[in-house]
């Protein structure tokens, strides 16, 4: 950085990413919160105000070990650049993976200035850095009584039969805590409570999952059904399950050559099974919110508190991506009885699944605090595939096979003028069926989801649940 540059920066005066220091003294403080919050410039030898006062080389190694007397070592990139013939050190702090405190308090940056963290605050935050886990932690007050042994017993089994989990039935109570990792120092822990604790609501209230059917296509609908879950988080997924496949439709139906009737329910259940186990696996068990499946005409939504952990954004789910499980104990044990996977897949199976199934890929947002994952139903009914003519389904299953087509190319197939390519192409991107890709002579077009595989014509079809 130059001295004009300099100048330019101080102009700017203290922010959230800027502070500054006559001297470096408590320089401790600004050192730490940026390092647990967000990356940050710190100047010596500027006053409050933006006054250059100016500093020593002295200053710099002073600057050096206080930064390596935070509690986890910071080592901050220090440049010095003179402005009217007085030295300023621009200290530089990137954001840190791990959390700093310095002498005994957590700070934060807030603004322009540096808050001491809450203990609620610093247990959060190393939560949320993997530092300390939720479902590891020692649940305050829970014995050996508050176990549920048949719901131990029955995962037992269960993961042996699914799994290969080598540990007898017959175990003893403590002892299978033991061998699952689920007691430290006998105590039991918060993922042994939750998972199989007979009242895991006496410990923690907040461990609930509350399906809502509305009516309509917004919150604002009418309620049609609500239910609000609690038990042992085990039989959390089960009976969510349940509550969702009594409010979606199955399609049934006949066909030629074939004794038993064809079923096909809305929504693949395998990707209804992921969403639910991800929600109630890798929700913050920390926060008042419950777990809430949302569910209306056209879609459901899986609403879980927690966001995703920083180094994973919501594009990386849709690609290859590392597994960091909030709550590794509990994610452990619905891997042993088959309810989730350990591999950081999991959403990769669901956009697969979704789209085999014929219905558009999942989507994957972060709203006030929560990760929201959405199945959506097809937005190719049979009423719109209808009102389409021969040319238009054949493009669609035109598409299916070879992925994209140039309007040249569907003139040429089809034996049609320009206006009626132009007229057929616009009608299927207005419903948006098809969708326009590149630019100029590359523009070709593709289909938004993919067609849905189901009842014919010619076939008897049902409905039921």
């Amino acid at each position: 950085m130059n001295q004009k540059q300099l100048k330019e920066l101080i102009k700017k005066g203290e922010s959230q990413e800027l502070d500054f220091k006559r001297t470096p003294e408590n320089i401790g403080k600004d050192i730490c919160g940026f390092a647990n919050t967000n990356d940050g410039i710190i100047l010596v030898g500027v006053s409050d105000k933006g006054d250059v006062i100016g500093t020593t080389d002295k200053k710099e190694e002073a600057v050096a070990n206080t930064a390596y007397s935070l509690d986890k070592p910071v080592y901050p990139e220090i440049e010095k650049v003179k402005v009217d013939d007085k030295l300023v050190l621009i200290v530089k702090v990137k954001k840190s993976s791990e959390l700093h405190t310095y002498k005994g308090y957590g700070y934060r940056r807030v603004g322009s200035t540096n808050k001491p963290m809450a203990l609620e605050e610093l247990v959060k935050k190393a939560q949320e850095l993997g530092i300390v886990k939720f479902d590891s932690e020692v649940c305050n007050g829970a014995t050996l009584e508050d176990i549920d042994k048949k719901k131990l017993n029955w995962f037992l089994s269960e993961a042996k039969h699914k799994r290969g989990l080598e540990i007898p039935e017959n175990t003893s109570v403590k002892e299978a805590l033991m061998r699952l990792n689920l007691s430290r120092d006998g105590k039991i822990t918060n993922a042994a409570i939750l998972l199989f604790g007979k009242n895991p609501q006496n410990f923690f209230l907040q461990c609930e999952v509350k399906c809502i059917r509305f009516k309509g296509t917004d919150v604002t609908g009418r309620m049609i059904d609500m239910k609000i879950i609690s038990d042992n988080i085990l039989d959390q997924l089960k009976k969510a399950e349940d509550f969702i496949f009594e409010h979606i439709p199955l399609a049934a139906w006949i066909e030629d050559m074939k004794l038993q009737r064809q079923e096909k329910w809305q929504y693949p259940p395998k990707v209804i099974r992921e969403a639910l186990a991800n929600a109630i696996a890798h929700r913050d068990y920390t926060s008042v919110s419950k777990v809430q499946i949302r569910m209306f005409d056209d879609r459901i939504e899986f609403w879980n508190p927690g966001l995703l952990p920083e180094e994973i954004t919501t594009v990386d789910l849709r690609k290859k991506h590392k597994s960091i499980p909030r709550n590794p104990l509990i994610a452990r044990h619905f891997f042993w009885v088959k309810y989730c996977e350990e591999v950081g897949t999991g959403t990769n199976r669901m956009i697969k699944r979704c789209i085999g199934w014929g219905i558009p890929e999942p989507d994957f947002e972060q709203i006030t605090g929560d990760f929201v994952l959405t199945v959506a139903r097809s937005k190719l009914t049979d009423e719109l595939l209808e009102r389409l003519n021969d040319r238009q389904k054949n493009l669609l299953e035109y598409l299916k096979e070879h992925n994209k087509i140039t309007k040249q190319e569907y003139m040429k197939l089809t034996g049609i003028s320009k206006t009626h390519a132009f007229r057929d192409i616009n009608n299927l991107v207005e419903n948006n069926i098809i969708k326009m890709e590149g630019s100029g002579r590359s523009v070709h077009y593709i289909l938004k989801e993919s067609v849905p595989n189901g009842p014919k014509k010619d076939r008897k079809r049902t409905e039921g649940k």
